[in-house]
């Protein structure tokens, strides 16, 4: 069933048109991503759909039994009701019902009355209308959704108006979720949520019987929860299936063959111009010209396929290489106000390593990195620095930047020897042009003060960057151009980020911090979780035996300890078994792109241009090679793996 249509919507705010030509369409149970540049219109077309806002012109389809729930960015409730009373508000037909059913009980205290089998017979049916509504479980839902949202160890009698603004608009959404819409239209739901309520969201809407469309800078979460993404971008939308990472890969291959037919198409057109204009005046070959030339005219061109509006282009280099051993903390203590957040904790960081700092909200993770770049003293312990280590720190506050400067200012105060035109040439690349230059710092967005904080800590050339909350205030396009130039950083990466799409990424090691320790795990985000929920069935486990050995005969213990013994020898096979799978698919990625790149080395030998260039096909002709070789050992290894 179709919930929802937009047909050639547009909007516009005076003379500045937001929205032209809008396609859209969201079916039962979809779950659809709207993605696309900060200003392209994508909170303006929810609005619309929520009735929010009027449109110019088109068509806003939606049915008339269709209901639909909105959660605004970053809108939180406004009462002075208590969390319990304010949830209660979505189930008033529940209640009003509960009280029809308490009217009909006290009737049926009386079997003389003459209705009586009327009053059984409408009691019978409103308690089955009662129950298929929920009205047996709804409190449990209540509890279930706060509990979820991190409202667990809340009073509930508490005033929602006493609560900030995060756990304001962390309700809304709990609130929204319990009224269950047939459409649920979510602008930036991630916002004030931690990893772990993260999870939980995913969770529940991945589970949820309606249709969701979404607004997110949460790549990850579009990853795990989106089966359709509409790219809304220079006043139309595009249709991409799949999730966010489907979306890129098919994006980047349209992008392609679109540029491929515009070229295509302007070679044709040349070589169509040029016959007309040589053959046009000879009286042998003019109607021939004449028929290329109408040729042409029903012609219609292409227009250049663009990527989008230009993204800050930037990398990180490094003065300097540093030694080895780049970093080692050892027994560190570290608080404030006379709080002890952590204590004897123990790290060490490898040159080349890329290591993301995770933990709960307020385990301390930015103190532990201001410690570390020498923001804040530690209590007791030690913090050693290698050899040419040249520390670079992101602040997610932007405490390092100078308020009442202008942007111009903040980056040339720092560096005062390098001319002017190259400090106005490096905040070009983060996008700060023209008059934007002379704006005050004070003034900029969240976005804007980010990417100056970033131009700041490339003109360092550091070879250990420290950040915090790097990704915070960008949008999609920014964070992936962050990502490709730390990637390309030959330095060492220490950073915090609750951003798991970006720490999947960078990450090659995650150090998870608790208030005694760092746990380290040798991979990526997605291997954390799967070493966690390994961790913890092996805990629940080794509690239900324990228990069990505690009750149990020494026959049994015995018999017991057998058992447990083939359990873990199996759990050990299960294990290889995973990492032989995961090894295999790793050289499976690893042979196909080298082979890709061998194909096009190849056609570029062919290019006679190339080919005469002794140095440029020796260099191919090498990359080949090496190439082959790479794809021989990864392809032994791939076959003694599948013979395991």
């Amino acid at each position: 069933m179709i919930l929802l249509q937009c047909v050639q919507l547009s909007k516009s705010f005076g003379a500045e048109r937001i929205l032209s030509n809008v396609k859209l369409e969201v079916q039962s149970r979809e779950r659809v991503a709207l993605v696309g540049r900060n200003g392209a219109g994508k909170s303006t077309l929810l609005k619309i759909i929520a009735g929010d806002l009027s449109f110019d012109s088109g068509d806003l389809i939606i049915p008339k039994n269709v209901s639909i729930g909105y959660l605004a960015q970053d809108s939180g409730l406004n009462t002075d009701r208590s969390i319990w009373e304010e949830m209660n508000t979505v189930f008033v037909h529940l209640k009003q019902m509960e009280k029809q059913l308490r009217k009909l009980e006290e009737k049926m205290s009386n079997p003389n009355q003459s209705d009586y089998e009327k009053v059984l017979s409408d009691y019978d049916q409103l308690q089955q209308d009662f129950k298929d509504a929920g009205g047996y479980q709804y409190e449990a839902d209540i509890r279930g959704i706060l509990s979820g949202l991190n409202f667990a160890h809340f009073d509930y009698n508490t005033t929602v108006n006493t609560l900030s603004g995060g756990q304001k608009t962390r309700l809304a959404l709990g609130k929204l979720l319990l009224s269950k819409p047939d459409l649920l239209i979510l602008d930036e739901p991630t916002n004030h949520l931690d990893i772990e309520t993260l999870t939980w969201l995913e969770n529940y809407l991945s589970s949820y019987d309606g249709a969701i469309l979404v607004v997110s800078h949460d790549r990850y979460f579009l990853d795990r929860i989106v089966n359709q993404v509409y790219e809304l971008s220079f006043n139309e939308t595009t249709k991409y299936p799949g999730n966010y990472s489907n979306y890129l890969e098919e994006k980047a291959k349209r992008l392609e063959i679109e540029l491929k037919r515009f070229e295509k198409q302007q070679e044709e057109m040349k070589r169509l111009e040029d016959f007309v204009q040589r053959n046009i005046a000879r009286a042998s070959t003019t109607k021939r010209a004449q028929s290329r030339r109408k040729q042409l005219e029903k012609m219609t061109p292409l227009d250049r396929p663009i990527d989008d509006d230009h993204s800050a282009k930037f990398r990180f280099n490094i003065n300097k290489q540093s030694g080895n051993d780049v970093l080692s903390i050892e027994n560190l203590s570290v608080g404030f106000n006379g709080n002890t957040l952590f204590e004897n904790i123990n790290l060490k960081i490898t040159r080349g390593e890329s290591v993301a700092l995770i933990g709960p909200n307020g385990i301390g993770k930015s103190t532990l990195i201001k410690a570390i770049s020498k923001k804040l003293s530690p209590i007791a312990g030690q913090i050693n620095y290698g050899s040419n280590v040249k520390i670079g720190y992101y602040d997610q506050e932007q405490t390092e930047l100078t308020s009442n400067k202008t942007v111009l200012q903040e980056l040339w105060d720092e560096y005062p020897q390098t001319p002017e035109k190259d400090i106005r040439t490096v905040l070009g690349n983060f996008l700060f042009s023209g008059d934007d230059v002379l704006k005050i710092v004070y003034d900029l967005s969240g976005g804007e003060k980010a990417r100056l904080a970033l131009a700041k800590l490339m003109m360092l050339n550091a070879n250990l960057l420290i950040l915090d909350e790097p990704t915070n205030h960008l949008d999609i396009d920014s964070k992936e151009v962050l990502e490709s130039a730390l990637i390309d950083y030959p330095g060492t990466l220490l950073f915090v980020s609750h951003d798991r799409y970006f720490v999947n990424r960078m990450a090659t090691r995650v150090a998870e911090l608790s208030s005694t320790k760092i746990t380290d795990y040798l991979g990526d985000y997605d291997y954390y979780v799967t070493k966690k929920l390994e961790q913890e069935e092996l805990k629940k486990l080794a509690e239900k035996k324990a228990a069990a050995t505690r009750t149990a005969s020494p026959e049994k213990q015995s018999s017991e300890g057998s058992a447990k013994h083939d359990y873990e020898r199996e759990k050990e096979l299960k294990k290889k078994e995973r990492q032989r799978q995961r090894r295999i698919e790793e050289l499976e990625v690893l042979i196909e792109k080298e082979e890709t790149s061998i194909a096009q080395w190849e056609e570029d030998l062919c290019d006679p241009v190339i080919y005469q260039d002794h140095e440029k096909s020796l260099e191919l002709n090498n990359n080949i090679e090496k190439s082959k070789a790479n794809v021989d050992k990864w392809m032994e290894e791939w076959e003694q793996l599948q013979d395991e």
